[in-house]
């Protein structure tokens, strides 16, 4: 981009009082776990690779656009692997853990995973407006902006589900 890159721009934007409705979905090339979480850091909502299909990229903008967050599997991979070997250092317990209930932190983890509201019903039996209110409810707890925000909280909770 000519005259600053995707990241400034984002933090522009995010910075911006009158784009606080503003959701961003950064669209790339770089994989790159740093260009990652200060994407994450600085507000982005969604995170998708440029070589993910069409219809893939179309599902990321809808997803965002309603009010939920998206990172490709891929970078969704990333971040859980990461944040693991940072926990395995041992970091102390996330604040406002004590503040959800079992099933908000099992959403957590879910959501870390990268599954969307639909998955995760189908996965475990409930309505996906059940889980929606679980999740709903976590990011209020927990003062998170969106699901980015959960995944982050969630994988240094060490809230995270075990590899299929």
């Amino acid at each position: 981009m000519p005259g600053m890159d995707g990241l400034a721009a984002l933090r522009e934007i995010t910075a911006d009082p009158t784009l606080a409705g503003t959701r961003v979905v950064i669209v790339t090339t770089f994989e790159i776990d740093q260009y990652v979480f200060e994407a994450l850091q600085a507000g982005a909502s969604g995170f998708i690779l440029k070589d993910a299909e069409p219809a893939e990229l179309l599902r990321a903008v809808r997803v965002v656009a309603a009010g939920e967050s998206l990172l490709s599997p891929s970078v969704t991979r990333r971040v859980v692997s990461l944040f693991g070997r940072h926990l395995a250092g041992g970091t102390p317990p996330a604040p406002g853990l004590d503040a959800l209930t079992d099933r908000e932190r099992e959403m957590l983890a879910w959501v870390a995973t990268g599954r969307s509201n639909q998955e995760i019903a189908k996965e475990l039996f409930l309505s996906p407006a059940t889980v929606r209110t679980h999740i709903s409810r976590a990011m209020g707890k927990l003062g998170a902006r969106d699901r980015a925000q959960l995944v982050v909280f969630a994988v240094r909770a060490g809230l995270v589900l075990p590899e299929e």
